[in-house]
């Protein structure tokens, strides 16, 4: 029987969180064992390419991938997973999947290109919230009078990021970090992107400003450890962050500071399982102002370590308040040295109370018991809900219930007719009915 079409266009080899989310996309359609999958491979900014190569278990992925970028045929399912501006109407039925937006406001390009596909797929309800209540005037390029409303009211389905629990769970790490001398870690994982000093996405500045703050002339001192980048895993990258940090720290008016280690470099998923499991590493911190979704805190959570974030955006779908400690704050608009075109100005995000971040950074430290035995149910909880076979299983769901039945090709079966020989005698004879004589 042939199985319908289905190509997906996303970043499957590069080193990106969108890379990530395409190869465990593109790796449960394929379990599913119900599609003829081909891949169309994309670049992710300026992320580097070969991640397949550097990590042997996803080369079953390489035989997938179209060579050319041309299509043969009309698929019969077409997928991007990207951002919603670049959504195309490919294929008979088309999806996008999307990790969406980390502010209060999606872009109306990106409103629009969800209007484009039959069904997306956003990383969680802040996602899927955000894309279906951002709305805008349209407007007559000529006259500049209003012509109509862009607004999605489409079909979509949250569909979470589901972790692998074969390779993020408790082990004996035997990863090397020997260099921090402290034997308690807080563990930052992200990127560093734009933004002045408590403006940027993560806030990565902040949180080592408020750790510099919190740990001053104490006798007894955590370490904070940053896995970060800016763009890549170069030289300059790592003497920029280099230098970043070092100019936070000299807007600290002590001598007594707590050290700041930064980690820097691609790691594979193993790897980091090691970092998480490292018995110096005991808490990861992020005070992020907005998340699609946020890999790595699922992650860590199912290593059965406490995890101290904020209480706004995607990560909440999976990080339980009952057993993680989730910081308030308030909304804020978007810094103008963080705004770019998909980050709006007039949009908002998370501002975290910082009075809070210093009281829990100190509690954490001095009973870390409580918050440990908390953070084992909540392993649970992630474990439970949220691994890939989960996300597979709903993806499965979804695919049953969304995408219709396409017309198959099946073979055409003649009679078979009896052969007929070059005699005349060896034709049938052709039995005519008699007919009545008509009376004059």
């Amino acid at each position: 029987m042939n199985k319908p079409v289905f190509v997906i266009s996303c970043p499957i080899d590069t080193y990106s969180g969108y890379g990530a989310r395409s190869r465990d996309i593109v790796k449960a359609i394929v379990e599913l064992k119900k599609y003829d999958v081909k891949i169309l491979s994309q670049k992710w900014g300026n992320t580097p390419f070969g991640f397949i190569k550097d990590n042997p278990e996803w080369e079953f992925l390489v035989p997938l991938i179209l060579q050319q970028p041309q299509l043969p045929s009309q698929p019969e399912i077409w997928a991007q997973i990207t951002v919603p501006n670049e959504f195309q109407k490919i294929g008979k039925y088309n999806i996008g999947i999307t990790a969406g937006i980390e502010t209060t406001i999606a872009p109306s390009e990106w409103v629009e290109g969800c209007g484009r596909m039959d069904l997306v797929l956003g990383s969680s309800k802040h996602t899927i919230d955000v894309l279906k209540n951002s709305k805008f005037e349209k407007r007559d390029k000529q006259t500049n009078q209003q012509v109509g409303i862009i607004e999605w009211k489409g079909d979509s389905e949250i569909m979470f990021e589901g972790a692998d629990t074969e390779v993020y769970k408790p082990l004996t790490s035997t990863f090397d970090l020997s260099n921090v001398k402290e034997s308690f870690a807080y563990l930052f994982v992200g990127h560093w992107m734009q933004g002045d000093l408590g403006e940027d996405r993560k806030n990565v500045g902040l949180l080592i400003k408020a750790f510099f703050e919190t740990f001053k002339n104490k006798s007894k001192k955590p370490a904070l450890i940053l896995k970060t980048s800016q763009v890549g895993s170069s030289y300059m990258d790592r003497n920029a962050l280099i230098e970043k940090i070092k100019m936070i720290k000299a807007t600290c008016k002590y001598q007594n500071l707590p050290n700041v280690y930064l980690l820097h470099g691609e790691f594979t998923n193993k790897e980091m399982n090691e970092i998480y499991n490292h018995s110096k590493v005991k808490v990861m911190v992020n005070l992020t102002k907005g998340e699609g979704f946020g890999r790595p805190l699922l992650e860590f959570s199912l290593v059965n370590k406490p995890i101290l974030t904020t209480n706004w955006s995607g990560h909440i779908d999976y990080l339980n308040p009952e057993f993680t400690t989730l910081l308030p704050g308030t909304l804020k608009e978007v810094h103008p040295s963080a705004a770019n075109n998909m980050l709006l100005k007039e949009a908002q995000w998370f501002n975290v109370d910082t009075g809070q971040v210093g009281y829990y950074l100190k509690d954490m430290f001095k009973n870390y018991k409580k918050y440990k035995d908390l953070a084992k149910r909540q392993g649970y909880h992630s474990r439970t809900n949220f691994s890939f076979e989960k996300m597979k299983e709903k993806l499965d769901k979804v695919f049953k219930e969304k995408i219709p039945e396409f017309p198959k090709q099946v073979e055409l079966k003649l009679p078979k007719l009896k052969k007929i020989g070059k005699n005349k005698s060896e034709l049938p004879k052709l039995k005519l009915p008699k007919l009545k004589k008509v009376e004059q």
